[in-house]
């Protein structure tokens, strides 16, 4: 039978009930050995993260510190500056026909991504939402001219641009095309879409709205991590994109761009690796201010994209 303790009496300190989840006090040893297991869990954690971001980020590293060396010491083995030459960023911006580099880069880059965006959203729209004979097939061909090579229809596209259209030496048999949907723009769009309840457009229908007002007031508002994905995709192709300027614009100086106009800082002798290091990094970095302000739209169009596709 329990013992009863009357009312106002503290309780046997023998009887009362240890408190549960109350760890033993330890002493500073042990706090220590407790801080420095912590510590080592961490870094063995994020030991391959540290890695990865090492390998990448030293090569950055190593281009900005030739490029603020001096003409001898670029020649070199040296890793670090005996001198910072910032006058090479000059020498660079200086040079005839960079600014003209410049300002076809960002007619490309800006042009071609407003234009892919804007013609590949309805066509994402309506694989997603409409039901008609031949969806499925039209779906096959938008992922096989996604896997196709650009390298594989080169040939005839150059002819059709040349000789139908008389466009080569600029860069417009680049830009065009842009305007009739990109077929991974496509995909990734109409990935995103259908995660979209049908509710939204079909309670618009019912009010009246038509497909295009549905498309830019109900559906393009809740597509913005899609759209801003797919804009960078496309901004940081163009604006690296070496391969498509070399075929079109290479016999016309007037219309290179900042990825092939590089290639004029090396010349057939000698190289001034210090100036060419120095205009590598004027070329990437608007690509890394781009994507260092836009990095959370990015990774988040990316994210919703490929786990609700």
């Amino acid at each position: 039978m329990a013992a009863v303790h009357p009312v106002g009496q503290k309780r046997p300190a023998a009887a009362r009930p240890a408190a549960r989840g109350r760890r033993p006090r330890r002493g500073p040893a042990t706090n220590a050995r407790a801080r420095r297991r912590e510590l080592l869990n961490r870094v063995a954690v994020h030991a391959l993260a540290i890695a990865a971001a090492l390998f990448f980020v030293l090569p950055f590293v190593f281009v900005f510190l030739t490029a603020v060396m001096s003409d001898d010491q670029a020649l070199t083995r040296a890793l670090w500056p005996r001198t910072w030459e910032w006058g090479n960023f000059g020498t660079v911006w200086e040079t005839p026909g960079f600014l003209t580099w410049w300002r076809n880069t960002l007619l490309y880059a800006g042009l071609g991504t407003v234009l892919a965006v804007g013609s590949s959203l309805p066509v994402a729209y309506a694989l997603a939402t409409f039901r008609f004979r031949g969806r499925n097939l039209a779906m096959m061909m938008v992922i096989a001219a996604m896997m196709l090579p650009p390298q594989v229809v080169i040939v005839p596209m150059y002819l059709f641009w040349s000789r139908q259209m008389d466009m080569t030496g600029t860069l417009w048999p680049l830009i065009i095309p842009f305007a009739f949907a990109n077929p991974f723009s496509v995909f990734l769009l109409r990935q995103f879409l259908l995660t979209i309840p049908r509710e939204y457009t079909e309670a618009a229908r019912i009010d009246g709205c038509g497909e295009l007002r549905i498309l830019l007031r109900i559906v393009v508002p809740m597509a913005k991590p899609a759209i801003a994905a797919v804009a960078l995709f496309h901004f940081f192709y163009c604006w690296n994109d070496y391969f498509g300027p070399q075929i079109y614009a290479s016999e016309n100086p007037g219309w290179w761009t900042l990825s092939y106009g590089l290639e004029s800082f090396k010349g057939a002798h000698q190289t001034d690796w210090n100036l060419t290091m120095a205009a590598t990094v004027l070329v990437m970095a608007p690509v890394i201010v781009v994507f260092f302000f836009a990095q959370k739209a990015f990774i988040e169009g990316v994210t919703l994209t490929g786990v609700k596709g």
